[in-house]
């Protein structure tokens, strides 16, 4: 299968974001705010059929449109009002999407892609771009790390010592939002779930240390990827599918391993 340079640009594509996905849900897992990184994958699905509607690139308006929602949410505030608030946005913005595509609808593959996504599409070029977001999110990661995951696990504590709350809260949130577009590009907007979350609450389940818990988060991701791709050439079924399917595998194998240990 590696003959295709499809084939080769999906494998660069997937190891990518399994990586930057891997690392950074395992921070949204942490801090319980799976919801937000759902919504996110959402708002992108609206930035980008809008970008199309005013001639630009798909990817360019689901990266702004994430980004800014990503600032929003992490401004929000307490976690009560928050979750209110991110689910009128997150319908709101299917909504507009579908608006947006009664325009045009001659773009109702593009839409298919958007929802599902298609990493067998990728090109040599967005591989580079996503390599490039992708390192961006890495040390954006590592710079705000030790507040971040302080923040995370004692906030009172923290914002006690000096930690700015909702500082570090909108910049974690920039950094899932272009996490997330990267995402939608390998298993689209309805499934980015199974890319960020899975994989990074199979760790939790499976490691007691964090920094171990990011390197299985991230191996998990990664492996999920390739055995999807693989699956999906040899069957012709959507790699999406494998994905969710594989992640599903792990973290219920995770369950019955913590489970098992709990005894």
């Amino acid at each position: 299968m590696f003959e295709y340079e499809f084939m080769r640009n999906a494998f660069a594509a997937c190891t990518i974001v399994g990586i930057v996905a891997g690392a950074v849900g395992y921070f949204l897992v942490l801090r319980g705010e799976t919801f937000a990184g759902h919504a996110l994958s959402h708002v992108g699905f609206p930035g980008a059929t809008g970008a199309v509607l005013i001639g630009i690139s798909p990817f360019l308006g689901l990266t702004f449109f994430t980004v800014v929602a990503g600032i929003g949410i992490g401004l929000l505030g307490e976690r009560a009002h928050r979750d209110v608030a991110i689910g009128m946005v997150l319908t709101l913005s299917l909504g507009l999407g579908l608006l947006f595509l009664h325009f045009y609808t001659a773009y109702a593959s593009m839409a298919t892609n958007l929802l599902f996504g298609n990493v067998l599409g990728i090109s040599r070029d967005t591989v580079w771009i996503l390599a490039a977001l992708g390192l961006a999110c890495l040390v954006a990661l590592a710079a705000i790390g030790r507040p971040l995951l302080f923040a995370s696990l004692q906030p009172e504590l923290a914002e006690a010592r000096g930690v700015r709350l909702g500082l570090v809260s909108a910049l974690f949130m920039v950094i899932v939002a272009v996490t997330t577009a990267e995402a939608m590009q390998i298993v689209g907007v309805l499934l980015v779930f199974a890319l960020m979350v899975a994989p990074a609450a199979t760790a939790m389940r499976a490691t007691k240390r964090i920094s171990h818990g990011i390197l299985v988060s991230v191996s998990v991701a990664v492996v999920t990827a390739w055995l999807s791709l693989a699956l999906a050439f040899y069957t012709d079924w959507p790699t999406s599918f494998w994905i969710t399917a594989i992640g599903a595998v792990a973290y219920l194998a995770s369950t019955r391993v913590a489970i098992g240990n709990s005894r």
